[in-house]
């Protein structure tokens, strides 16, 4: 979209649309705010491939998502004091998920955005407040309502039971949530039918709907796998949150602010449980949210004043808090060897980064951009991600390169030029758990030790060539 802005037949959905259409409003509002940092840089000479334009709207992306966190922190010290939120912010940087994934092009990623300003909006008060002011409540409800109907559509599993404690709390009246929810989700709806329905050029389109009706009340959802009903709580949340859950758990025992603040979100991943087919992205919204409850679990813990519990607690905290930094650094290495991409395109090497913006053979070319200069006195080469082909098809297609989940299509026909090895686990060092077991602990070298953890890799995707004839 950054290149092509008027172009509309060149996208690639036109040709992989995908299960549903997902929505492009997130896109073109990326796209807009990207603009200026793409002619800069490539004026500059910073920007000279269609990779560098990728990881310029991964940073835009991403830098907006922090922002956001940034209000999140201040909405955190405004309510429960400076150290909660320095301990926020050490717990949030201190995860693998929310930081590595902040600036992928997901719509999650792009919902996560406006669910933490309605989020800044209804916490940044001082302490004893009893409720955010009116035009915050509002404007929060009006975030969370366009959020739902233009972003993803299982944020509204946040905005039900949220609303509902408003009321019940006496924070706002029927007439406020249905005058802002109306207005926000009438305005929204124009906007992502309109903007979607050009871009698909079908009309009418409405991304989220169509979303709700063939994940949820066809139950196309479950094809991608289903799960058990608690798994949110008994391995995704845990995953995100990392040593934060006990942390967290202490929080809420602690303050009733805190028991306040997670109901809705509470009740929210409740709600998804209902649903067979379960991600983790899908509750990355209430993150920010829990992150704070551990905060103020960690504060508590690391400002007792007396006697031997002082201490339990304090290096228990310590502990929590490494732990949390040495997962995310084996995730971190675990994944820097989980994306193995260097024309038909597997399933695998789709997902693991070989999009659009790495067709280096193939258009949108732009004469500005270094790497594209030599593309324009050559043809193009054609990228296909089509689905759930048989050998028999391949065999029988115009392919000439593969970048395939298997080498069985080697042989007489197809040669394989490179094997392109990913992150498959994490084993312990054998030399180490050798002298571990007889006992010569003191004969293990320090330069085995820091290597306790050994990777493990092993050849994931297959670069084949077609013979000639």
């Amino acid at each position: 979209m950054i290149l092509w802005v008027c172009r509309r037949p060149k996208y690639d959905h036109n040709i992989f649309p995908g299960a549903i259409p997902r929505t492009f409003v997130g896109c073109v509002l990326l796209s807009w705010l990207c603009m200026p940092f793409v002619h800069v840089g490539i004026t500059f000479g910073v920007i000279a491939s269609k990779f560098d334009l990728q990881f310029t709207l991964r940073l835009v992306l991403a830098s907006f998502n922090a922002f956001a966190l940034i209000l999140i922190r201040r909405a955190a010290s405004a309510r429960f004091g400076k150290q909660t939120s320095w301990l926020y912010a050490l717990l949030t940087c201190s995860q693998f998920h929310l930081p590595f994934w902040m600036g992928r092009t997901l719509p999650n990623m792009f919902a996560l955005v406006p669910v933490n300003l309605a989020h800044y909006m209804l916490y940044h008060r001082a302490p004893n407040s009893v409720k955010a002011s009116k035009r915050s409540i509002n404007t929060a409800i009006a975030l969370l309502t366009f959020t739902a109907v233009v972003l993803r559509s299982e944020v509204v599993l946040l905005l039900a039971p949220l609303a509902l404690q408003l009321l019940i709390q006496g924070h706002t009246t029927i007439l406020e949530l249905v005058r802002a929810g109306l207005l926000a989700g009438l305005t929204s709806a124009a906007i992502t039918i309109v903007v979607d329905s050009y871009f698909w050029n079908q009309w009418p389109v409405w991304s989220e709907l169509y979303g709700l009706y063939f994940n949820v009340y066809l139950g196309k959802s479950a094809g991608w796998g289903t799960s058990p009903a608690h798994t949110y709580f008994t391995a995704y949340l845990p995953k995100l949150l990392l040593g934060c859950v006990p942390m967290a758990i202490l929080g809420a025992a602690l303050d009733h602010r805190i028991r306040s603040m997670l109901l809705a979100p509470v009740v929210f991943v409740s709600l998804l449980s209902a649903l067979g087919h379960k991600e983790w992205r899908f509750v990355i919204y209430i993150v920010p949210l829990f992150n704070i409850a551990a905060a103020r679990g960690a504060r508590w813990m690391t400002s007792r004043k007396k006697g031997l519990f002082r201490y339990l607690v304090f290096v228990t905290a310590l502990a929590l808090i490494a732990l949390n930094f040495l997962v995310t650094f084996i995730s971190t290495q675990a994944s820097t060897k989980n994306y193995p991409v260097h024309v038909h395109i597997s399933n695998l090497a789709a997902q693991t980064g070989a999009s659009l913006f790495l067709y280096e053979q193939a258009p949108p070319f732009v004469s500005s951009l270094q790497s594209s200069e030599p593309h324009l006195s050559h043809p193009s080469w054609t990228y296909n991600k089509t689905e759930s082909l048989t050998p028999s098809m391949i065999s029988t297609s115009s392919f000439t390169h593969l970048i395939a989940e298997s080498p069985e299509m080697s042989g007489m026909e197809w040669t394989v030029v490179e094997a392109i090895p990913a992150f498959k686990g994490w084993r312990l060092n054998s030399a180490v758990l050798t002298k571990l077991k007889t006992g010569k602990v003191w004969e293990i070298p320090l330069d085995q030790w820091a290597r306790v953890l050994e990777m493990e890799m092993e050849n994931q995707l297959w670069i084949l060539e077609r013979r000639a004839n």
